[in-house]
């Protein structure tokens, strides 16, 4: 019959089957070269193994043909040799046929070997080095350029004027441009000098640079205010000005109760020192409200000195500013210091302060600053209150 021919045992085998040994020559190359080359592991597989293991009636996992089965090992086949590996199952099957040469073992080309266009793996001294080489990489030493002045850990030189309100770092670098930015006496004339803003001396066209630990305010003080941060009586002071300070500041100097005027605020303590300091003598200028009429001389009288009882007051300077009727609205310029110097001296001379204001501390003037109003002072003025006091 025909269909016992079809499915006996001998060795013609499966038209299927990938190892028949004795299929036809013709045929049987063309769909065993259709098996091999799908058997062949796609690009995202090929640096793994992804076959099954080959037994009897085994079949691949990519849908191979089975080996080492009865059916499919003939004489010429040699299919058995592989059951229990991972070699001809898993890479693509058995080839079959006598143009192929069914052979399967270490040296066949379905054997355990690893399929063609994939990359062989790399060994783990090869991985290490390549560790090594990137973990050098990114952790190169720091280097470390020559400075200029100050400590190696000290900051860019227009960071400093930036932050001390000189501008934006555009601005600041070109300050330094222009050859108008000096560090410990020496102008700098390049960019990326690092300096110390605590040690080093930073002046700009002449003036010292405050850097931004220190904070600098002018308040007009009313009447009525002790000159004092705190007050155990409870009144008014010049503490509830500055309530929300994180820093410690220190009023430069006093005024009366009743005297209204300029007093500069600080957490700067030898500014504040030498300003009041009689070596120093920074000079201060108060408008007073007397009432006339005046002598002609009371201004040499002021200049030469009036006795006090505590010694002689001398004026620097006096004039009058207005005059209407019997009121009279004079300035008076002095560098001393003592409690109450300007009404003192003016009544010693016959004539009583009906009013006080305080209109300059040394550079630093009130302006149109209104009474009660406090404000922070600029980079020029501290640099001026600064050369004022040799700092």
């Amino acid at each position: 019959m025909r269909s016992s021919g079809r499915n006996n045992d001998s060795g013609r085998g499966n038209y299927r089957g990938a190892g028949g040994g004795t299929s036809q020559p013709k045929a049987g190359g063309k769909r065993d070269d259709k098996q091999q080359r799908a058997g062949r592991p796609r690009p995202e597989e090929r640096r793994y193994d992804v076959g099954g293991t080959g037994g009897p009636g085994g079949k691949d996992e990519r849908g191979g043909a089975k080996s080492g089965g009865p059916k499919s090992g003939g004489p010429k086949s040699g299919g058995s040799k592989s059951t229990g590996s991972r070699g001809a199952a898993a890479r693509g099957g058995a080839k079959g046929g006598p143009r192929t040469g069914a052979k399967s073992g270490p040296g066949a080309k379905g054997g355990p070997q690893r399929g063609r266009g994939q990359a062989p793996a790399r060994p783990r001294e090869y991985d290490a080095q390549v560790e090594e080489r990137n973990r050098a990489r990114h952790n190169k030493p720091q280097i470390k350029t020559p400075k200029t002045f100050g400590d190696e850990d000290g900051e860019r030189l227009q960071k400093v004027l930036a932050r001390a309100g000189m501008g934006s770092r555009r601005a600041c670098e070109e300050l330094i441009d222009q050859a108008r930015v000096e560090v410990n006496g020496q102008i700098v004339m390049e960019q990326g000098v690092r300096v110390d803003p605590e040690k080093d001396e930073i002046k700009v066209d002449g003036l010292t640079v405050a850097t931004q630990s220190y904070l600098f305010f002018a308040l007009n003080k009313p009447a009525g205010v002790v000159s004092t941060m705190e007050d155990p009586d409870g009144r008014q002071c010049l503490g509830d000005y500055v309530t929300n300070r994180e820093t410690r500041l220190f009023h430069v100097g006093r005024l009366d109760t009743e005297t209204e005027g300029i007093i500069l605020l600080t957490n700067h303590g030898e500014l504040a020192h030498r300003l009041t300091h009689p070596r120093y003598g920074v000079k201060k200028t108060y408008l007073a409200a007397i009432q006339g009429p005046l002598p002609r001389d009371l201004g040499k009288q002021l200049k030469d000195g009036i006795q006090l009882e505590d010694g002689y007051a001398r004026a620097d300077h006096f004039r009058v500013v207005e005059n209407t009727g019997k009121n009279y609205l004079v300035e008076v310029t002095l560098h001393e210091g003592r409690k109450h110097i300007v009404r003192r001296m003016l009544s010693e001379a016959g004539f009583p302060v009906d009013k006080l204001v305080r209109t300059s501390f040394g550079p630093i003037a009130l302006g149109d600053q209104k009474s009660g109003w406090l404000r922070r002072m600029t980079n020029t003025e501290v640099g001026m209150l600064m050369r004022e006091v040799e700092l």
